[in-house]
């Protein structure tokens, strides 16, 4: 029994992981999630995971690639963001192998500082227990709206060299 896990190109792999996205995140769920009214980037990779048993897509984890600022310094960071297991595979360790890829790959990139995303209450456990820390201060996004100060999710940042606990950090651009 093998894993196949493949890291593509983001707007091409769409079409593979975007039915895996539909089914969990459905419209009847995202309507009532405090996030239904944000507009997200489109992934720069995504990390796709195959079950071994029926070879369909078992998890997704889309990889983010952007120049912030944290405390008006640039920043080079990566992002982890859209992390979903199918229901029938979860508790299988999937998320875990797909989320280690993600890392694994944002570590490859030389310029990358530190690495974030942000997740719902129910997954703060899963994150901290995989070396992710709570980011405390202010985070900033995009919106067609304009500039807004995005509080829908938690963030959380990852060491690559070092990542700030808190202050001021802008997106530069929409959220993942």
């Amino acid at each position: 029994m093998s894993i196949e896990v493949d890291i593509l190109n983001g707007d091409a792999s769409w079409a593979r992981a975007e039915p895996l996205h539909r089914a969990i995140w459905g419209r009847h769920v995202v309507e009532k999630q405090p996030w239904a009214h944000i507009e997200w980037a489109n992934a720069d990779l995504r990390v796709l995971l195959d079950a071994p048993d029926d070879g369909g897509l078992a998890c997704h984890v889309g990889i983010y690639f952007r120049t912030i600022t944290w405390n008006r310094h640039k920043v080079h960071v990566g992002g982890i963001g859209g992390v979903a297991t199918r229901e029938d595979c979860r508790r299988r360790g999937y998320a875990s192998l797909a989320i280690d890829a993600a890392v694994h790959t944002i570590r490859a990139n030389d310029a990358v500082k530190f690495a974030i995303l942000f997740c719902e209450p129910h997954n703060f456990a899963f994150y901290q227990a995989r070396g992710w820390h709570p980011f405390t201060g202010e985070v900033y996004c995009e919106q067609p709206s304009g500039q807004i100060r995005f509080e829908a999710m938690t963030p959380f940042v990852y060491d690559v060299v070092r990542a700030p606990r808190d202050g001021k950090i802008d997106l530069c651009g929409l959220p993942w």
